[in-house]
């Protein structure tokens, strides 16, 4: 999680959050929109101001200790057009994580192509909102896979299902959802090589953060948080 972090640090994340957060919000609106939904519309959601967006305490609270409701979409999949319904959610809904990875790898292209000479000689804080823009939009991408509700994930897995298996899959939501709760709880408890949420999450989001940066941006990543940490 995020806790223990810098001032840099939390402000560097609340940036990244902010943009991050937004166009994932917006992702789910103008998706939800262009599949039927005439709701984004109506509540003024097809914009990519913040404010119309985000979850401000949730947002603090994914700042500070990494776990926050950052945001919602009033979109519904019985308001879209009734061909190809089922498809038509399973964009709106894997709309939001697909634009944090598409903004993940950007941003690593972007660093890779100007390279760890030219990324050393940026100011520090903007060398750390970049390399966060990767990470933490990495992180969301990951954690809005999980099949837990009320997770991106759990929605993508219901559009995914055939009717009579999504049905069963509707009737398991709030047994999922204790699932989530009692992961985020265990995360908090301080137990050595026992924390089920960060394994789920912390294994894939290395994995993905090794494939876009190559090994001097990896040092030079590591050297900027160690320099705001210390």
């Amino acid at each position: 999680m995020l806790s223990g972090l810098s001032l840099a640090e939390i402000f560097a994340n609340g940036i990244v959050l902010l943009i991050a957060m937004t166009l994932h919000e917006f992702a789910h609106n103008y998706v939800g929109w262009r599949m039927g939904d005439p709701e984004p519309a109506r509540a003024g959601r097809l914009t990519l101001n913040p404010f119309v967006h985000i979850n401000w305490i949730g947002w603090l609270m994914f700042v500070i200790v990494g776990f926050g409701i950052l945001g919602s979409a009033p979109i519904s999949p019985y308001r879209m057009r009734a061909d190809n319904r089922r498809w038509r959610w399973l964009a709106a809904v894997a709309a939001g994580p697909l634009i944090n990875l598409v903004l993940a790898i950007v941003t690593a292209l972007i660093l890779r192509l100007l390279t760890v000479e030219v990324v050393e000689t940026l100011p520090p804080m903007l060398q750390l909102i970049l390399f966060q823009m990767v990470v933490l939009n990495l992180l969301l991408f990951v954690f809005n896979l999980l099949p837990l509700f009320p997770i991106d994930g759990w929605q993508i897995v219901l559009a995914l299902l055939p009717p009579n298996l999504a049905s069963v899959w509707q009737r398991h939501a709030q047994t999922t959802q204790y699932i989530l709760l009692g992961l985020i709880l265990l995360s908090f408890v301080r137990i050595p090589g026992f924390n089920p949420l960060n394994t789920l999450i912390g294994q894939p989001l290395n994995q993905l953060i090794i494939a876009l940066f190559d090994f001097p941006l990896l040092f030079q990543y590591g050297s900027v948080i160690n320099a705001f940490a210390g």
